[in-house]
């Protein structure tokens, strides 16, 4: 067999040499395994990248959406590590219904489209009088969120096919009533239990620390007591405000801007109108149309002799419940308020005018216009200030967006220096000390530099080695830049014992107290399992908790008693030992098991109904589980602690 392989070594050479070279020529030598990669991606879907730029986009969004429904929050509130990554994560449980709807093959129509953006608020109000939609309007609106028209439907579009998926799994799940007892008897139990804490300050004073202790504790743990790795900085920043301090306003715009204000009033004029409505049965045949447009012309004929007996009429002969009481009376209203061709109607009026009939889906209406109602427009002077302020925000937003991208392009492309960004817009380089990678910062640093995206780039291995200028971050969204430059780099490194010494002391004094917390701890656990009568006057008075009543215990303590098995009788209690980490050891005894009261049948159909809501959750979780298994999903964004913490 040997011979064969030594007499034949060119073929076979040969033959290798076809197999692999083709793999090289195509991908690459470097590249091998990596064909497509996006170095810029933070997650891949289904072999979708999601890019970082996608992912700040929509965080940004989030966040201002929550801002302007709070105003009382602060961005630094929402803008944590685990909030980013919380976005993330929605974003890939996005990815992945869409991808299971589409091998489901849901679809949606363009007439269900057309439904939904019909309900939109904001776009009913850009419909015309005849009811058309103001199209250039529409794309107005649309391009200062950066979208296209196109876009935008493709995104709504998109929303409706994973709300169809999403809710075909919540309808399905349902809690019959002996499946809702069983899984709810346990969930309100209640347990009446005593306890007590060996907490580690109660054991401080017995510890006692030789010198060898500190030095074998300090060299033990040299994470526990490095300095903070620091660097020294340049940095730059475009501010929004400083651009908007710089901008002269003229009396010519102040007045443009004030007759444009005037025709915005206009366009939210209300009206006040009157109807008498006679209803079509869906479906209605021909002949019934005819009878009750007969009946309609009948009454509008009355009307048009007579107008004063407008409102006896509605209540009379009206078939809207909600107005015929009023003689027919609707209200103020706005346009988008109601159905096109009502509007129209009432919107081509005069005051006291009575229309000819208009049908709509609901049937026939005879319609009276009562009033006219336009906003005042307030004079030019009571609203200068105001005007003054609102163009010079719109024309900073137009220069900083101009400056933005000069000042991106000249720290990117001359990434030795910031000077010639802070040259060519007029702005002053600023440095900054030991600025550090995690944890708290110096004070006085300037919140630029404490942004997490910025500190990543800063303490990046080409930043710290090659000392060039960090791409233009985003610090607040259409408002602030920032570029940053590493001038000095400390390492984190061992402080010497003599430096650190009291924070040695007390956290070796902490760890050695809290190990003998639990050591008693667990000995009295041992103890009173055997004796139970010892345990007398050393536990609280007994008390009854459950979820819903937790009576103040934390977490892990409530979800150890609950999770214990029950007391076998009265003389026979359950002995449990919860570590409470660095608040000590507990030690709890359960006495009984308290069973609820059944409740009312309101009471008891609320609850199945919570329960099927739970249950709708686990089960799209389950859901969106199943999919990251099936269409392989890899997060390349290394998870921070409060999100892993959190998970």
């Amino acid at each position: 067999m040997f011979d064969f392989f030594r007499n034949n070594i060119k073929f076979l050479m040969a033959v290798l040499m076809l197999l692999i070279i083709p793999a090289f020529v195509l991908v690459g030598v470097e590249g091998y395994g990596q064909l497509g990669a996006d170095p810029n991606a933070v997650a891949r879907v289904g072999g979708t990248d999601i890019t970082r730029e996608q992912w700040e986009e929509r965080h940004r969004n989030q966040i201002d959406r929550l801002l302007e429904q709070t105003p009382g929050l602060q961005r630094a509130q929402l803008d944590t590590e685990a909030s980013r990554f919380a976005t993330l994560e929605r974003m890939i449980d996005e990815q992945l219904v869409a991808l299971a709807a589409q091998d489901a093959r849901f679809l949606v129509t363009d007439q269900q489209l057309a439904a939904t953006l019909a309900q939109d608020p904001t776009i009913a109000q850009l419909r015309r009088p005849d009811g058309t939609l103001d199209l250039e309007r529409y794309r107005q609106i649309l391009a200062m969120q950066g979208l296209t028209p196109e876009q935008f439907e493709q995104s709504v579009r998109a929303d409706l096919i994973r709300r169809q998926l999403l809710e075909g799994l919540a309808v399905t799940a349902f809690a019959p009533p002996k499946l809702a007892e069983q899984a709810l008897q346990p969930f309100f139990q209640r347990r009446e239990i005593q306890f007590t804490v060996f907490r580690p300050d109660d054991f401080r004073a017995g510890v006692a620390l030789t010198e060898a202790d500190l030095q074998a504790f300090h060299t033990q743990n040299p994470n526990l007591f490095q300095s903070a790795e620091q660097v020294d900085v340049e940095y730059l920043v475009l501010d929004l405000a400083a651009v908007a301090r710089g901008i002269a306003i003229s009396e010519a715009d102040l007045r443009a801007h004030y007759e444009q204000t005037r025709a915005q009033l206009a366009a939210k004029e209300e009206r006040r109108a009157s109807h008498i409505l006679l209803t079509l049965e869906p479906g209605a045949s021909p002949e019934q149309q005819a009878q009750v447009r007969a009946r309609a012309e009948e009454l509008l004929a009355q009307v048009r002799l007579n107008p004063a007996r407008f409102a006896e009429l509605a209540r009379a002969h009206s078939q809207d419940p909600g107005s015929a009481a009023r003689g027919g009376d609707l209200g103020f209203f706005a346009r988008g308020a109601m159905v096109p061709p009502f509007e129209q109607a009432v919107f081509a009026l005069q005051r006291g005018a009575i229309s000819d009939l208009v049908q709509t889906d609901f049937g026939f209406h005879i319609i009276q216009l009562l009033e006219v109602r336009q906003p005042a427009a307030e004079p030019f002077e009571a609203v200068r200030e105001r005007l003054a302020t609102e163009l010079r925000q719109q024309q900073a937003q137009l220069r900083f967006a101009q400056a933005a991208e000069t000042f991106s392009n000249l720290v990117y492309e001359q990434a030795d220096s910031l000077a010639p960004a802070a040259q060519a817009l007029g702005l002053t380089v600023n440095r900054a000390q030991a600025v550090v990678r995690r944890g708290p910062q110096p004070a006085g640093l300037a919140p630029a530099l404490t942004h997490p995206e910025l500190l990543q780039a800063l303490f990046a291995s080409d930043a710290l080695t090659l000392r060039r200028n960090t791409e233009a971050i985003e610090v607040q969204a259409g408002q602030q830049l920032v570029s940053a430059r590493v001038l000095a780099h400390r390492p984190a490194q061992l402080q010497p014992l003599d430096a650190v010494r009291p924070q040695v002391r007390e956290l070796l004094l902490q760890r050695r107290a809290l190990d003998a917390a639990r050591t008693e701890g667990q000995a009295r656990l041992a103890a009173w399992r055997q004796a139970p009568e010892a345990a007398q006057g050393r536990l609280s008075p007994a008390v009854a908790l459950s979820r819903t009543e937790p009576q103040g215990a934390p977490a892990e303590v409530l979800r150890a008693v609950l999770s214990a098995a029950a007391p076998a009788s009265a003389d026979a209690p359950t002995w449990v030992g919860v570590d409470m980490g660095p608040d000590g050891y507990a030690v709890i005894r359960i006495n009984r098991v308290l069973e609820r009261e059944a409740p009312d049948a309101v009471r008891a159909g609320l609850e199945r109904n919570q329960l099927a809501q739970l249950w709708a959750q686990a089960e799209t979780q389950a859901y969106l589980r199943l999919l990251r298994a099936r269409f392989e999903v890899e997060i390349l964004q290394p998870r921070p602690a409060a999100a892993v913490a959190a998970s």
